[in-house]
């Protein structure tokens, strides 16, 4: 089952999300867990004819390394690195390692000095407009398993599903979502706990699992699998109101029966039926002046359930975020202008 599995999203990837062409130049980069699908990518890639490479990122060699490299060096990225993406018309990730090991095995600072490179990364990408895709399964370890209750194999068997969603499918529900989500737009969320509003202004993101010339126009030149959601930026400074959210995922485990209160775009005040040492501890990380409301998400995929790491995506979800961690809502009802686009967990 896993090996027909890993073949449909290899397919899937290549000939729909990348577009890949013969004689195109392919990176493949993949840590252990995604071992197995990235093999049948650069098999699949060459069969094709393009012109694959793989590059293999050990999780406890990336471990030492960050502990014993100098700081000055520490998440720089090198010119090698720069002349591969300069060269790669595609470009295939599979990240690890899992959520919650490095914070066991190294500190906060080392992990975000490690990862510094990101916007460099990402800069590099575009200007070499280079196409690519995420598979998120990637992240899973028995932390984050653990966390939702489930197997690693479980959770990463349904993201891949998952991410064989019908892609037109997605795009079309997302553009018409996009349409309604403009700048200045009065926007009113529901739950049992009270409302939430806030005003919409800034980028949008339509995520639907293809990296076509609009997105590399765009800068947003590379994309999830499993795919599925439409994202627009807040008005910082504009939301009010309290909402009860749904068990929510956090880097330090479920955030259960949360309630969350803004005034003036920021998060002031968060209560529980349960203890909520864990939300505290996130959110106390987080200075008090950045803790605002500053995106709205809205699942799309209906290939994907709930408790499996990915609820944003999920399709009738809605999903706050800005302030320390992702908040999300199942069954919420969501109106732009008194007008409804979800309706109990139903776009």
């Amino acid at each position: 089952m896993a090996g027909s599995l890993y073949s449909e999203v290899a397919s899937r990837l290549l000939n729909e999300s990348l577009r890949v062409k013969k004689g195109e130049t392919i990176t493949v980069e993949t840590w252990n867990s995604g071992l197995p699908i990235a093999r049948e990518v650069v098999k699949l890639a060459r069969r094709i004819g393009c012109i694959p490479i793989m590059i293999f990122e050990d999780e406890n060699t990336y471990v030492d390394g960050v502990r014993k490299t100098p700081r000055k060096v520490l998440g720089q990225m090198g010119k090698h690195e720069y002349g591969l993406l300069a060269a790669s018309d595609a470009y295939v990730f599979i990240p690890g390692p899992p959520l919650g090991s490095y914070y066991k095995r190294i500190t906060r600072e080392e992990y975000s000095k490690a990862t510094r490179y990101n916007d460099a990364w990402y800069a590099a990408a575009e200007k070499a407009h280079l196409r690519g895709v995420r598979l998120s399964f990637g992240y899973i370890g028995k932390d984050l398993a653990g966390y939702l209750g489930k197997s690693v194999r479980d959770v990463a068997t349904a993201q891949l599903r998952a991410s064989l969603a019908d892609f037109k499918r997605v795009r079309s529900k997302g553009v018409k979502v996009l349409e309604r989500l403009q700048d200045g737009a009065s926007v009113a969320i529901k739950s049992e706990g009270g409302e939430l509003r806030f005003r919409l202004k800034g980028e949008t993101e339509l995520e639907d699992g293809v990296v076509d010339a609009a997105d590399r126009a765009s800068g947003q030149n590379m994309t999830y699998l499993p795919p599925g959601f439409v994202s627009k930026e807040v008005e910082r400074t504009s939301a009010r109101g309290k909402i009860k959210l749904s068990p929510s995922l956090t880097r330090l485990g479920i955030a259960e029966d949360l309630t969350l209160e803004f005034d003036n775009g920021r998060l002031t005040n968060w209560s529980s039926g349960k203890p909520t040492r864990m939300v505290d501890e996130i959110l106390k990380s987080v200075e008090e002046s950045n803790r605002a409301l500053s995106l709205l998400t809205i699942g799309l995929n209906d290939k994907l359930g709930f408790g499996l790491g990915l609820d944003r995506f999920v399709e009738g979800s809605i999903a706050i975020s800005g302030f320390g961690f992702v908040g999300i809502l199942r069954r919420g009802t969501l109106a732009v202008d008194g007008s409804p686009i979800v309706a109990r967990g139903e776009v």
